[in-house]
């Protein structure tokens, strides 16, 4: 038994000390020159020993606890206290080496039980030892590095780490861009203030290195790619590669995309990266293949390392089109700004965009973009309409669903709606009247016909089933894909109110005051315009404008054969001027202004005359004239000159008056002319400005004969009322009209029935009123607005839900 006891002893104890180093057991380490390697002979001996007492299977366990304890009681004290030198030290090459130093300590510790782990993989393997099996042991080997060494790291080590990897990185880019152009131009990946040189180190002599940033006499990219490969082969035969360095490599590669897209991408609108970014990134894995894998056509080969560069290529490539993306949705409204020129951007964009899962922050981004930089009070209607089809085009190529246009640009449509001036502005850019307005209008020569969201076309209708694509998962499923793809920026800008007719009723009224006051119009235009408008409105709604330039060529040809009779007559017989009617079919124009102006007799008389000679002309029709409307060409000749213009009905109407009598008091005016003395007063600012009148005292005109070359000459502010005043009605007087339409609707009603809804009073208007080539609509919240002013006026009784006349009403 004593014998067996020893023989014990000696086994384990050659073991023992064979698996790892003596320190660990507490035993002196031998002298070298004593030291010999055991053989294997002798090892197996004492395994054969240990397997006889079955201790055998307990080798294994004890390898592990013994390997822990000395990695937190030595080696990893020992490698920390060395990392910690790193907080002294500033000097960068100094810390570069100071950090090879610490690793190759490390591996100097952790190679004796590296290589006792091969050896015991190789007993596992053979079936001489018991335990959890070789991948196993290796595993748990390898999971106690990672997780005694490096569980917590300290700030100092990780920027060593990533200063490292960092500079490195620049090196070896640096290195490429020479080796394929010869030059010595820097690599535009490296920051500015980097590659500039210090101010205070004057000269040529100051100049940097690009790649290591010291003075290039001083230079050491040499050494410094010598350390990198040394410390990556450190790492990886102590499979710490991916723990120490990986973290370091994702923040460098993610900074190095980030500064290398701001220089060359930010802005840059009209170009596309793509395939630029693609040829860098390939530089990128040729460092990245520095870092993870080992030297050597074989080693690359094999399919581990393989699959670490593919996994790594993955990654980069995903820095990249996040990246990129973020940086084009940061500028996206810049980028709708400067469509079409900005249309490589977008396809950037779009290709981006398919690769991440980025639809939810461009919506946000560019919304709140939107918001903050369009729609408020500061910006032109025009301009909005304006970026709002560039928005209609751009997002039409990023996003062919149009889900993103139907999202991001909701707050425009909605802001649009709060605008008086929209429609007049979107129907001014159709007819080719607004400034900037010719994709409006080139819109308008395609001639399709405008499709709003409520119809009821199938989503199954499309030419080729194969050519279905679903819409994403963010699309409101409740509105029609064919719907959405196909609308065109006509038919998005009218769905904004969801009405033709509000923009038929204000192109009539844009027509009216064209054909009214420029009296220079292009007819072939006009017709064109109509022409287009029926093909995309359709015929029924634009009969009203058809009617309205119908008028116009009648009355001229009215005018001409009236002038042919006049000129048949004999001098003494003719009008003392000429007179040019423009004759209207009431009921097919919009309203017109009515104010009140008494005209000279001599101009009624000539009026009368006109009348008769149209009487004459059409039978069973008469005129009614608006005086206050038409243009008045004059020559108003004084003492020392004439003048010749073009002014208003009431314009002329007050100089004539001093023919008769050279000085007028407003009041006396404002009698004869029966216009108020306010407006009149306006009025009287042109013969101030012409320098034909003067006022003193005030509220007293005279004419002036003869100009003073010495009088100070007098700022006279004109109304802005006065200049493009329109003949039509404004749009307060035309919605007043409408709703006294209504109204004696709903009397008539009420008397019949009695009593009624809200609900049933609005439906039945539009069965009633809201019909015709010129429909006048008024939804159930204005309706209620109007019949809770006419309760407030008395004119209505509400209870119980109806509404009621009262019983004194007629």
């Amino acid at each position: 038994l004593p014998a067996a006891r020893m023989e014990l002893s000696a086994a384990w104890h050659t073991l023992s000390t064979a698996l790892v180093p003596p320190a660990a057991l507490g035993l002196a380490a031998p002298r070298p020159e004593a030291a010999e390697p055991l053989q294997d002979a002798k090892l197996r001996a004492a395994l054969d020993v240990l397997q006889c007492y079955d201790l055998h299977s307990i080798v294994e366990e004890w390898f592990i606890e013994v390997l822990q304890t000395d990695l937190q009681a030595n080696i990893a004290p020992e490698f920390w206290n060395c990392i910690g030198r790193y907080e002294n030290t500033a000097e960068e090459p100094q810390c570069a080496a100071l950090l090879l130093d610490a690793f190759s300590l490390l591996k100097c510790r952790l190679e004796p039980y590296l290589n006792s782990l091969e050896l015991l993989e190789q007993w596992t393997k053979a079936g001489l030892l018991l335990g959890t099996g070789a991948q196993t042991l290796q595993e748990k080997v390898y999971t106690m590095f990672k997780a005694i060494l490096f569980f917590s790291t300290t700030k100092s080590f990780q920027e060593m780490v990533q200063q490292f990897y960092s500079r490195t990185f620049r090196i070896y880019m640096r290195q490429w861009k020479k080796g394929e152009d010869g030059t010595n131009e820097c690599e535009s990946s490296m920051s500015e203030m980097e590659q500039e040189s210090d101010p205070e180190e004057g000269g040529g002599e100051g100049q940097l290195c690009a790649g290591c940033s010291s003075k290039r006499e001083q230079c050491w990219c040499p050494e410094a790619m010598e350390q990198f490969q040394r410390l990556n082969d450190i790492l990886r035969r102590l499979n710490l590669l991916e723990r120490v360095s990986a973290d370091a490599v994702t923040t460098i590669l993610h900074r190095m995309i980030e500064e290398r897209m701001e220089q060359r991408c930010r802005g840059e609108y009209e170009h596309s990266f793509l395939n630029e970014f693609q040829e860098w990134i390939e530089k990128v894995i040729g460092w990245l293949s520095r870092v993870f894998l080992q030297d050597g056509p074989l080693a690359q080969s094999c399919p581990e390392a393989s699959s670490t560069l593919k996994r790594w290529r993955c990654h980069v490539q995903r820095f990249f089109y996040r990246i990129y993306a973020s940086m084009r949705i940061e500028e996206l409204f810049s980028i709708i700004r400067d469509f079409p020129e900005s249309k490589p951007a977008v396809e950037d964009l779009k290709f981006c965009l398919e690769r991440t899962n980025q639809r939810q922050q461009l919506l946000s981004s560019l919304k709140s973009a939107l918001e903050m930089r369009l729609l408020h009070p500061g910006v032109n209607t025009s301009d909005i309409i304006t970026l709002y089809i560039s928005a209609i085009k751009a997002l039409r190529e990023l996003d062919p669903s149009m889900v993103i246009l139907e999202v991001a640009c909701e707050p425009i449509r909605k802001y649009l709606r709060t605008r008086e001036d929209t429609v007049r502005q979107i129907v001014a850019g159709l007819t080719g009247d607004a400034e900037g307005s010719g994709d409006l209008a080139n819109e308008l020569s395609k001639a399709d016909p405008v499709t709003l969201e409520n119809g009821q076309e199938s989503d199954d209708d499309i030419s080729e089933p194969g050519d279905w694509v679903p819409d994403p998962v963010d699309a409101d499923p409740g509105k029609s894909s064919s719907k959405r793809r196909s609308s065109d920026i006509i038919s998005l800008l009218v769905s904004i109110y969801g009405s033709k007719d509000l923009f038929i009723n204000e192109y009539r009224t844009l027509l009216a005051d064209r054909l009214l006051h420029q009296f220079n119009y292009s007819a072939e235009r006009e017709i064109r315009n109509v022409e287009l408008l029926k093909l995309r409105f359709g015929e029924a709604q634009m009969h009203y404008c058809e009617v309205m330039l119908k008028d116009m060529a009648d009355s001229r040809r009215i005018n001409a054969n009236i002038r042919d009779e006049e000129e048949k007559l004999p001098e003494e017989e003719r009008p003392p001027f000429s007179l040019v009617a423009i004759i209207l079919s009431s009921e097919f124009w919009p309203p017109l202004k009515e104010e009140k102006l008494e005209l000279p007799e001599q101009v009624k008389e000539a009026m009368e005359a006109y009348s008769k000679k149209y009487e004459k002309l059409k039978a069973m029709r008469t005129l009614n004239w608006k005086h206050h409307l038409g243009l008045v060409s004059l020559d108003v000749e004084l003492a020392d000159r004439t003048l010749s213009l073009s002014v208003s009905p009431v314009h002329a109407a007050i100089i004539l008056h001093f023919q008769t009598k050279s000085t007028w008091t407003l009041t006396e005016l404002s009698e004869v002319l029966k216009v108020p003395v306010t407006s009149l007063k306006r009025k009287m600012t042109l013969w101030l400005q012409q320098g034909v009148l003067r006022e003193e005292p005030e509220g007293t005109f005279t004419v002036i004969e003869e100009e003073q070359k010495d009088q100070v000459e007098k700022v006279v502010l004109i109304d802005s009322d006065e200049e493009g005043d329109s003949a039509m009605a404004s749009q307060a007087d035309q919605k007043e009209e409408e709703l006294q339409l209504f109204w004696t609707y709903i009397q008539a009603m009420l008397t019949n029935l009695e009593s009624l809804s809200l609900e049933r009073i609005h439906s039945m208007l539009k069965m009633f009123v809201m019909t015709g080539p010129v429909v006048t609509e008024i939804d159930i919240q204005e309706l209620q607005g109007f019949l809770q002013k006419k309760v407030r006026d008395q004119q209505l009784i509400y209870s119980g839900g109806v509404y009621r006349l009262p019983k004194n009403c007629n």
